[in-house]
């Protein structure tokens, strides 16, 4: 994948991640929450985290000085 594709897919897991955040104040503000639901969402958030972290470390290189 190219600079250009890495960067459409980090932008496009950025936005799941932020959509993820409405997703569980939704599910934690309800009366008879689902806990396992809730914690399902966060480890899928970790990974999304996790995953836009190891992008974006492709896109900019490491520079030693």
């Amino acid at each position: 994948m190219d600079d250009g594709g890495i960067a459409r897919r980090v932008e496009a897991l950025k936005q799941e991640h932020r959509d993820m955040d409405d997703a569980l104040a939704a599910l934690t503000a309800m009366p008879h929450r689902d806990d396992l639901q809730i914690a399902r969402l966060k480890r899928r958030k970790l990974r999304l985290r996790d995953e836009i972290g190891l992008l974006e470390d492709q896109i900019i290189p490491d520079i030693i000085a």
